[in-house]
């Protein structure tokens, strides 16, 4: 690879635009993401070559492994080019069929395509199915159409021409002003202005400055920037040049947790292929200005996600949140003024230098702008990444795009913001996707993680896992947050066992203020809330568990007991087959028993059954 300078990065953006155009050949994208590699992508691509070859037409079809499609509930997934045509659940024995009658015969696989839950109806075009109709890619605009270790693809995509502009035609105060005018608020979680952010970095003394991409997601639930790093990497090396430049910075760092094997491969392929065409190191595309990046692998702990914890780790000491200020845009990595921002922020950067600020902010709430990514997961049908506009309501997320709750069950709430956030009931599903109205109604925004709950979801045992997560990562380091959340998960503990007293709602509710107000970090003073947000909205659950010792949800196994209802009972047989400890009794067309001796209370009777008789 030769070092490119201006001329020739428009030369291979020129020619990749041609062949991306979808005008000579047959293209066919198939998802390589971890999630449809999980579903066995790999084989499906590797028969899928053989049967192509095995017609002889490789001359005129080109299989891409792409990243993530975004419609994880669907892989593998295969889409063909031109027609943009989605293929889903492939396996390596449907490869024959769908090369003999789409590539052969012209003549789309019917059963192979996506079949919409509501009405039935099959959907060959991509953009028409709804998952993808209701979105608007921009963090994501890329996942499902290049290949990316390619870089070639990336830049015909317009790959790396904001960073030309930001080295070449603005000056380090016109970029961050661009950001200012965006209105791009951080996408990590707190959402502070990253225009503002990088400001204060920039008038901070210092020869040395550092920028450092944020891709620890340790946030149960949550999969944007593992998504986002494997389908599309060159977009954050490409934010942290124009970061860099902005700044006057000249060494970066991706921290990416250890259980992210394709997303830092695919990371250091990009970095690679970066430096020898000359858009990373010396000179970039023979300007002035210098910058190199490197990948830290950090060991998982979600402390780590806080930027004083990320830092430290950095630096080779144990991941603690230190005292702020100082902030880290004046003394952060190695006490160089720093700036730190998540995998989707900086995803965005290079749109905003291409299209301008206004471009960006003309999208979104008077006080979020842009785009958000949303990992959707969970009690809904169509479990995957969703970009949509700020200010789209939580409904259209869950109804419109996921497609609702599976199994025809009703829905309960929605976690947001992962085990620091909170979670939504049904009376508040039209709230806007915006920083202040999802902290209205008690939770965060957060990085994006979303986990639907239908009304088989015990709130009570929903706030102990959130809470022995917080408890368990951590750091110790302060007493509120050490202390206080093992006390509220003894108390959870408690009350899920069957052995709530009247004081315990209070004391968790006393806990939780004092945890707010006394904790170190983020971690900790956010650590309470979904146990308030489930004491806000379902308190009468809590009541129920202490002092009539019953799960309303029937799930909290130490208040259960297991009856068949000889009215409502088919005899269908199902949970007899279902129940790993033999402890159902059944003939064929006769009503269950279930030997209370032999049940280990494990639920799957309970959630085999379809007649709902299981009681």
């Amino acid at each position: 690879m030769a070092k490119l300078t201006t001329s020739g990065l428009e030369d291979i953006r020129q020619a990749q635009k041609e062949r991306m155009a979808f005008r000579d050949r047959t293209y066919l994208l198939i998802c390589g993401g971890t999630g449809c590699h999980a579903t066995g992508a790999i084989r499906v691509k590797d028969a899928l070559v053989a049967a192509i070859d095995e017609k002889g037409l490789g001359e005129k079809v080109q299989v891409i492994e792409t990243g993530c499609n975004g419609f994880c509930a669907m892989g593998p997934i295969l889409v063909v080019h031109p027609g943009d045509i989605f293929y889903q659940k492939l396996t390596v024995e449907d490869m024959p069929e769908l090369v003999e009658s789409h590539l052969v015969n012209g003549k789309p696989v019917e059963r192979l395509l996506y079949k919409d839950p509501v009405s039935k109806a099959k959907i060959a075009v991509q953009t028409e199915i709804p998952f993808f109709a209701h979105q608007m890619p921009r963090a994501l605009r890329n996942k499902g159409l290049i290949d990316p270790e390619v870089i070639d693809e990336y830049i015909g995509r317009d790959g790396y021409i904001g960073a030309a502009k930001a080295l070449f035609d603005m000056t380090p105060g016109q970029i961050i002003e661009e950001m200012k005018t965006s209105g791009m608020r951080g996408r990590g979680g707190a959402g502070f202005p990253t225009g503002v952010k990088w400001d204060f970095a920039s008038q901070s003394d210092g020869a040395v400055k550092y920028v450092l991409c944020n891709a620890d997601e340790g946030d149960p639930g949550a999969f944007m920037d593992r998504s986002i790093l494997e389908a599309d990497p060159h977009a954050v090396l490409e934010g942290m040049i124009i970061a860099a430049r902005a700044i006057d910075a000249h060494k970066g760092y991706i921290y990416a947790r250890t259980e992210y094997p394709l997303a830092i491969k695919r990371l250091g392929i990009a970095i690679d292929q970066a430096k020898a065409y000359g858009l990373l190191g010396e000179h970039i595309l023979g300007s002035d200005f210098s910058f190199d990046i490197e990948i830290y692998q950090g060991a998982g702990a979600f402390v780590c996600g806080e930027e004083t914890a990320l830092m430290r780790s950095i630096e080779g000491r144990r991941g603690m949140p230190r005292p702020r200020p100082p902030f880290p845009a004046h003394k952060g990595l190695w006490e160089k003024p720093t700036i730190l921002n998540n995998v989707e922020t900086l995803a965005n950067v290079p749109q905003i230098m291409v299209n301008g600020g206004a471009w960006y902010a003309s999208v979104g709430t008077e006080s979020s702008k842009g785009t958000k990514v949303f990992a959707l997961s969970g009690d809904v049908n169509n479990i995957g990444l969703v970009e949509v506009p700020m200010g789209t309501s939580l409904r259209t997320i869950i109804y419109d795009i996921g497609g609702g709750i599976p199994k025809k069950r009703k829905f309960k709430a929605v976690q947001l913001g992962g085990p620091s956030g909170g979670c939504v009931p049904e009376a508040y599903l039209d709230t806007p996707v915006d920083y202040e109205a999802i902290a209205r109604v008690g939770a965060i925004m957060g990085s994006g993680g979303a986990i639907v709950m239908d009304e088989k979801t015990c709130m009570v045992d929903m706030a102990r896992f959130f809470m022995e997560f917080i408890q368990d990562e951590s750091c110790g380091k302060c007493t509120p947050c050490r202390e206080g959340t093992r006390r509220q998960l003894q108390i959870l503990e408690k009350i899920c066992e069957g052995r709530g007293e009247p004081g315990d709602i209070d004391t968790l509710i006393e806990l939780s203020q004092t945890i707010r107000e006394t904790a170190l970090c983020g971690l900790g003073q956010t650590g309470p809330n979904p146990v308030l947000s489930a004491l806000r909205y379902f308190r009468d659950e809590f009541e129920a568990h202490i002092h009539e010792k019953r799960c309303p949800a029937k799930r909290c196994v130490a208040l259960l007991k297991f009856e068949v209802d000889p009215e409502a009972c088919t005899g269908c047989g199902m949970c007899f087959r279902a129940c790993p400890a033999d402890a159902i009794a059944w003939k064929k067309k006769e009503v269950a028993r279930i030997d209370k001796d032999k049940c280990i209370k494990c639920l799957t009777c309970y959630d085999k059954c379809r007649f709902d008789a299981i009681f």
